[in-house]
Formats: structure tokens, sequence, C-alpha cells
């Protein structure tokens, strides 16, 4: 069975720091796009970062760029997403998923990702 379980999400004061981690489970997840999702209260779903383990490729929406790092670790199968410099408009739940399909990196698109973790809440205060 394949699975995401994210976690790292807290309360924390805006220019904090959080990490958070979505460990896979059930499939080979270096063929994979491994992306982190956010959606803040009464807004869409929109997509924050993405890697490929397979080539280490990364890439970040314009809104995280220089603030949030995606790294990977093939050992345990874990993506994570280091988010520095938090703001109050960070404050969102934060999913990870997991898509196989061949429109690139900088596609952050819902229905291109198959499977999802259950989120994991991020809150900022300010």
């Amino acid at each position: 069975e394949m699975q995401l379980v994210e976690s790292g999400g807290g309360l924390v004061q805006a220019g904090g720091s959080l990490r958070l981690s979505c460990k896979l489970s059930g499939f080979t997840f270096d063929d994979y796009f491994i992306a982190w999702f956010r959606q803040a209260p009464g807004k869409k779903r929109e997509g924050v970062s993405c890697i490929r383990p397979h080539d280490g490729g990364k890439y970040y929406e314009d809104f995280v760029k220089g603030r949030f790092t995606v790294s990977s670790d093939d050992a345990s199968n874990t993506v994570y997403l280091q988010m520095n410099n938090l703001k109050s408009e960070d404050t969102a739940i934060y999913y990870c998923a997991a898509g196989y399909h061949d429109y690139g990196i900088h596609a952050l698109i819902e229905t291109l990702f198959d499977y999802w973790g259950q989120g994991t809440q991020v809150t900022v205060s300010s």
C-alpha cells in the first residue's frame, strides 16, 4: 500500500522556522515527483515546491523562493521541507503528494499527483 505521512507542523512566530517531513512507503519514491502543496483557510490548495529524487531536480513557487528548501533522503524514503523566515500568510495545512508524469517539475497541478498525505497544520503567528 502506497502511503505518505507528513509530520513537523506546529505553531511558530513570524520569522521562525519549521521543518516538515513526508515519509513515503509502498513505492520507489525515486521514480516520482514529490511535491508540497498547502491550503489556507478559505483558499484553494496551491503548489509550493517539488523535488524529483531521481535527478535531484527542485522547484519552488516564487512566494517561497529563498525561504523554503526541499530535500530528500533516499535511505529513509523521506522528503523534507525546511521553512525559514515564516510569515503569517504561510499559515495553512501542508500536504505532500507523489505523482508519476511527464509534465516536468514545474507542473504543480493537483490532478497530476495520485498519492497524498493527510496534511499537517502550520500556523504562523504575527
